[in-house]
């Protein structure tokens, strides 16, 4: 049996994209499956073997030390496949595959270049040359990799020069029972939901400021987020809710397992995406966005070209300026107001799912790579 050893230090073991949707994906065709990640123990889940990193006590210690560990621990492994997941662990997958032999996948989640320019923890007089050095390193150590693998078809531009690099799309993994039951939405009670990654960035206070106009309409709307949120933000966050009075309109679930999240989302009706455009988002289409249409729910997403194309070409939304809480408000009133218009929109983005936007389809080329390997 090949052996497959998936590795990460920045990602959860239980990360949908990489517990969930490659590694069940392995399990089922027949390869023994590890994950080193962060987590308590060892344990074996669902026939996949999770390997214990520990929790590092701050980003430096985790890009300085954890990585080393894991470079330790995957030796261990023994695997005939190294597929890792972070950028600070390229350098020692190069390591990896020269002292074992074995062949090396890196699954690249984001425009990293791209991400390197908002990153707020980074000094802004630091951003754009550190951006410019991780291009330079990242150009020297990728030919060493034997496969890339990209999760957005934008990414494509960035790595046009690796014949090896394949897009392999981060559609939802859909439980066959989301597509049995019909969208019903009930808008006596408007119900919007949010779920990913908790920040400015991801239009939480537009979000929240949204709810504050339409409560003077729709006094019992509620806003469901879950997602993880750092400490001070959250803080900032509760100080705006208990000024507005929106306690029992805003609702926070924190990080939930990728289960519970789909079950969250099919109790509500409108699903909300309202990301800022930087350089990351304006080019990569969220999975949450399609995880709303595979409910059923029309959604309000940011206008990027790219998002855009996808929410008109199936009718299953409205798209709006993501810094326009009133644009936000506006598009919201119309879904509440014109409940028919609104349950085709859910019913036009479900079939879309079914179709074309699910981990299905994009599960066979992960094989094919796999197969080639």
């Amino acid at each position: 049996m090949i052996k497959v050893c998936h590795i990460t230090t920045v990602h959860q073991p239980f990360d949908t994209r990489i517990f969930h949707k490659e590694a069940k994906t392995l399990v089922k065709a027949g390869y023994n499956v590890s994950i080193i990640a962060q987590h308590p123990r060892n344990e074996l889940v669902d026939r996949v073997k999770i390997v214990a990193l520990p929790k590092p006590k701050n980003r430096f210690f985790r890009i300085l030390f954890l990585t080393k560990k894991a470079y330790k621990i995957a030796l261990s492994q023994k695997a005939d496949i190294y597929h890792f997941h972070d950028p600070e662990f390229l350098p020692l997958a190069i390591k990896l595959r020269k002292q074992t032999g074995s062949k090396t996948i890196y699954d690249v989640h984001e425009n990293i270049s791209g991400q390197i320019l908002t990153k707020q923890w980074i000094p802004d007089i630091l951003r754009k040359p550190l951006s410019k050095f991780y291009q330079f390193k990242e150009n020297r150590l990728l030919p060493f990799i034997d496969w890339i693998i990209l999760a957005e078809d934008s990414y494509l531009k960035i790595y046009k020069n690796y014949p090896n690099a394949s897009v392999i799309r981060n559609y939802p993994l859909i439980p066959k029972e989301i597509f049995k039951s019909e969208a019903k939405p009930q808008y006596d009670f408007p119900k919007l939901v949010y779920v990913g990654g908790i920040s400015r960035e991801r239009g939480i206070f537009e979000m929240i400021l949204a709810v504050k106009i339409l409560r003077q309409r729709f006094k019992d709307i509620q806003l469901k987020i879950a997602g993880p949120i750092e400490k001070k933000l959250q803080l900032e966050i509760d100080s705006l809710i208990k000024l507005h009075k929106l306690n029992r309109n805003v609702v926070f679930y924190r990080k939930i397992p990728h289960p519970e999240v789909l079950k969250l989302i099919s109790h509500t009706n409108i699903g909300l995406s309202l990301l800022y455009p930087t350089p990351n988002y304006i080019e990569s289409l969220p999975t949450k966005l399609f995880e709303y249409m595979a409910a059923g729910l029309p959604v309000v997403v940011s206008n990027f070209p790219l998002w855009k194309k996808v929410v008109d070409k199936n009718k299953c939304g409205l798209t709006v300026n993501p810094q326009e809480p009133k644009e936000i408000t506006k598009a919201i009133e119309h879904l509440i107001e014109y409940p028919q218009e609104a349950k085709k929109m859910g019913e036009n983005g479900k079939k879309a799912v079914r179709e074309k936007y699910n981990w299905e389809e994009e599960s066979k080329k992960l094989l094919e790579i796999y197969e080639k390997l």
